[in-house]
């Protein structure tokens, strides 16, 4: 008998746009970050996505901050869920600031969005630079694709040898650029048509159908990122009361699909770090 492939379960649960305003729950301290994700770990997840903030609240990308994030939550936790860093502009950084935080940060995991990097400022070298640089420093990365078109300069990167070959994950955005972002499991086909099935996957959904995404997700073989960084509601359309009850849902359908969780130590080996 073939043994399924555990499903990576992520849980991202702040973002970097939701404030108390839009729930009590979301964590934008150190101290809160490691609350959710012993909880989190508790629920199923294995990684965390992690965002910090300004002390007013505002997306932040600095080294020094997610050092001490970082270490709030290996407190909590220890190294039972891996812990993921983030690259996202928020309307706020350049390509090269963000480059540096990674640099600067050194951290497990990072995720990348490519169209972020992928700007008429950066060279293709530079670009170049960057993911040799990921790969020899062994920096688990998660490179964010938001549509085919993403995945078409995915493909024609690495097909030109600009992103070298090495142990990368893809993060499949459902619904982004949809009437209110809100996701459906039919959004993941034409990223599953588009993608040359080389690496692994996961995808991200907005709205009160995160969840039907991400069975629909860990059905097809592909794993999965949920929490409040894009959406609020449990599977029954009610607010949810924190990440981890976000997580528990997941993690139940996973056990429903016959998909064993994986650990963090299966999300190190298989990309390099074990």
């Amino acid at each position: 008998m073939v043994t399924p492939d555990p499903l990576i379960l992520t849980v991202a649960p702040n973002g970097a746009y939701k404030t108390h305003e839009h729930h009590p729950a979301v964590p934008l301290t150190s101290a809160a970050l490691a609350e959710t994700a012993k909880a989190c770990l508790e629920a199923g997840a294995a990684m965390i996505h992690m965002h910090v903030r300004r002390p007013d609240g505002r997306h932040l990308l600095d080294a020094e901050a997610y050092r001490e994030a970082t270490a709030a939550v290996r407190q909590a936790v220890g190294q039972s869920l891996v812990v993921q860093i983030t690259t996202e502009a928020a309307q706020v950084y350049q390509p090269a600031e963000q480059m540096a935080v990674v640099r600067e940060t050194r951290p497990e995991a990072v995720s990348v969005g490519l169209r972020e990097l992928l700007k008429p400022e950066v060279p293709e070298a530079e670009l170049h630079r960057f993911f040799a640089w990921l790969l020899e420093e062994r920096v688990m990365t998660q490179v964010i694709l938001y549509d085919e078109n993403d995945i078409g300069h995915w493909q024609r990167l690495r097909a030109q040898g600009v992103i070298p070959e090495g142990p990368w994950f893809l993060l499949f955005v459902l619904g982004r650029y949809t009437a209110g972002q809100t996701s459906s499991p039919t959004d993941l086909l034409p990223f599953l048509q588009k993608h040359d099935g080389q690496y692994p996957w996961a995808m991200c959904a907005f709205g009160p159908r995160e969840n039907a995404c991400a069975i629909t997700a860990a059905g097809l073989g592909g794993h999965v990122r949920v929490g409040f960084e894009n959406n609020l509601f449990l599977k029954d359309g009610t607010t949810a009361p924190d990440n981890a009850a976000l997580v528990a849902q997941v993690a139940e359908g996973a056990a429903v699909l016959g998909r064993p969780l994986a650990t963090a130590d299966d999300i190190r080996s298989r990309f390099g770090r074990g």
